[in-house]
């Protein structure tokens, strides 16, 4: 539609598409603010006080993201603590972990917390801006968040969000800096976690793959159904699949899950220049079900191994580096367009599974 033919439909234009400021009031969520985001069918958060990350995400009304049992929270004293951190991990649309560690929690020179401190560190210098383009209304917030210790660590994640009405994507553009005089590790895993009730028994993992490998001898019994979801399970243990995704020539690349009974998916987009690995967390457990897409610049085996091969992701002093993130709701005939495209990106090879 043209720009005054959407206008001539509406009072203000916030009848379709708006940010909005938040703020919680009560529970652990208590005191945290944030943005409501509506692009249409299209609504999603973004939490000022968790590194500007995505809380939740819905399409015509469908849920479309996990939040785990100890739900929606700020920072707290257990968030630093090793494996307490899982008492604060929401997981949301997409949570971002790094920057000195991601994964497990690990204790070396210095303790390392589960998925680093980055994902509750509040932003500061937050703004959003609203504009007209040709006949597009363009939505976006802005904000920085600092890791950063005294003779320690100075790096800087500044980070925006953007979506154009009207339309069903969400661009994530990231920079990080190292503001300080020495070279830093800067660990940085993508957390994308899909869940009911888009997310059900039948839905499917779509991911350009050309190797599969089962991080544990618990994930090695599943590995060929890593690309299907089935029904919750009582106490089930949870599988971490790596895979080593196909690209295009400029290391385009992506993953989706995908519900055909609803008629509905999400996708994630992104480069493996800077995020050379992909891990798949699958969750069946009853009460934690989940699928997770999680792009990395390093492996789901965290600190400890890279420390140990000696290759841990590091950034010179004022260096840069930059990642842009696609998401896009899928509905129609994109869902079977999506599968086509992972399997001509991958090839029509058998794909390779190792085991633990």
């Amino acid at each position: 539609m043209k720009r005054q033919d959407i206008l001539s439909h509406v009072g203000h234009i916030s009848q379709v598409a708006e940010i909005r400021e938040i703020a919680f009031r009560e529970g652990r969520a208590g005191g945290m603010n944030g943005w409501q985001i509506k692009n249409g069918p299209l609504h999603f958060t973004v939490m000022k006080d968790k590194a500007l990350d995505l809380c939740e995400l819905s399409y015509k009304g469908m849920n479309m993201s996990f939040l785990s049992k100890p739900g929606l929270q700020g920072r707290n004293h257990y968030d630093t603590n090793g494996q307490e951190a899982q008492r604060s991990i929401m997981g949301g649309m997409l949570f971002t972990c790094g920057l000195e560690n991601i994964c497990a929690p690990y204790a070396g020179d210095r303790e390392y917390p589960m998925h680093g401190r980055i994902r509750t560190t509040p932003a500061e210098h937050t703004g959003q801006e609203v504009y007209w383009k040709d006949d597009e209304y363009h939505l976006s917030v802005h904000g920085e968040m600092r890791e950063a210790e005294l003779f320690g660590e100075n790096l800087v994640l500044k980070r925006r969000i953007s979506t154009v009405y009207p339309g069903k994507q969400i661009i994530i553009e990231d920079e990080i800096e190292n503001q300080g005089f020495r070279d830093e590790t800067a660990m940085l895993l993508y957390h994308f976690n899909v869940g009911y009730p888009l997310l059900e028994e039948g839905a499917k993992i779509i991911l350009p793959t050309e190797k599969v490998v089962p991080r544990d001898k618990t994930a090695s019994l599943h590995t060929e159904k890593y690309c299907i979801m089935e029904t919750p399970k009582d106490q089930e243990p949870e599988y971490v699949f790596l895979h080593q995704l196909a690209a295009d020539e400029e290391g385009n690349t992506f993953g989706a899950v995908i519900n055909e009974k609803k008629g509905l998916g999400i996708r994630l987009d992104f480069n493996k220049t800077n995020l050379p690995y992909f891990m798949e967390w699958k969750s069946l457990a009853s009460g934690d079900y989940v699928v997770g897409l999680e792009p990395a610049n390093s492996s789901v085996y965290g600190r400890a191994y890279h420390e140990e091969k000696g290759d841990l992701h590091r950034i010179r002093p004022f260096a840069r580096e930059k990642n842009r993130l696609v998401i896009t709701v899928l509905e129609g005939e994109e869902l079977a367009r999506t599968e086509k495209e992972a399997e001509k990106l991958a090839g029509k090879g058998e794909i390779r599974h190792e085991k633990k």
